[in-house]
């Protein structure tokens, strides 16, 4: 498709001259400022597709819900593992009564009423105590910090817009099995229609008349109705030496989708 546009903007071009008469405009084509193709991160079943083709869709907006049962019930179990205080006041206990029990040996000892071994049976036990409940306070801060990678893959099981644009293909169904990976199959195509971008081919006489920042009108083909401000927003550096031309690029404001992409149109530069 990108070589059919600049065959027809570079021949259009070859047929402008800088004159009078080239004030009147120079063929453009209108098309989406990008295309992309959602894709699902991990191999995983779409529970529900909540687009058509043909939808508009805001930036944020859901478009694709991946089945993520799994990964519910896991981040309950871990957010259940985080919460909990049981383990930690169990470990807690036994650290206290280890601590105490410790302490009065220790005194006893210095008193010569126990051994030394009984003594040390009791620092023993108190090592192993605090192990346990420094074990406890590990084991809930790693469920907290599985629960927070748990909520995250569970926020990618819904595919969202990454910008404001049109649905311009549905290739899959829910119920079917999304793959990831290259070759993989897309789920949704997406285009986006606001800002366009216009491009346009002109003759290598024009150059420096036409700078990034410069101000344009763009009149869509018939029966849409026109012009519209643009913006050069590219200026191509290398030259096509065989037709004689360059390519320029504007941006062209669409914020209420009434300007459709692929369109061809005349652009002025003013």
């Amino acid at each position: 498709m990108k070589l059919a546009l600049l065959m027809f903007l570079s021949s259009a071009a070859c047929a402008q001259t800088p004159t009078p008469a080239a004030a009147a405009g120079h063929d453009c084509l209108i098309e989406p400022n990008q295309r992309i193709e959602i894709r699902s991160p991990a191999n995983a079943l779409i529970d529900k597709i909540l687009v058509e083709r043909g939808s508009l869709v805001r930036a944020g907006d859901a478009l694709v819900a991946l089945d993520a049962s799994v990964e519910r019930e896991a981040l309950a179990g871990a957010r259940s593992r985080a919460e909990s205080e049981s383990e930690l006041k169990v470990a807690h206990a036994r650290a206290e009564y280890a601590r105490e029990k410790f302490r009065r040996r220790e005194n006893l000892r210095q008193k010569n009423y126990i051994t030394a071994q009984d003594r040390d049976e009791a620092q023993a036990e108190l090592r192993v105590a605090e192990a346990e409940l420094s074990l406890a306070n590990d084991n809930r801060r790693q469920a907290g910090i599985e629960a927070q990678r748990l909520a995250a893959v569970l926020k990618q099981r819904v595919l969202r817009a990454p910008f404001s644009g049109v649905v311009t293909d549905r290739l899959q169904n829910p119920g079917e099995l999304a793959f990831t990976g290259e070759g993989a199959r897309p789920i949704l195509k997406l285009a986006q229609t606001s800002p366009l971008r216009v491009e346009v081919v002109l003759p290598v006489a024009m150059i420096g008349q036409v700078k990034a920042g410069s101000r344009a009108e763009v009149m869509p083909e018939a029966p849409l109705r026109g012009p519209w401000p643009a913006t050069v927003k590219v200026v191509d550096r290398v030259f096509d030496s065989a037709s004689g031309s360059f390519g320029v690029r504007l941006e062209l404001a669409n914020p209420n989708g009434e300007i459709p992409a692929g369109v061809r149109c005349r652009v002025r530069f003013l």
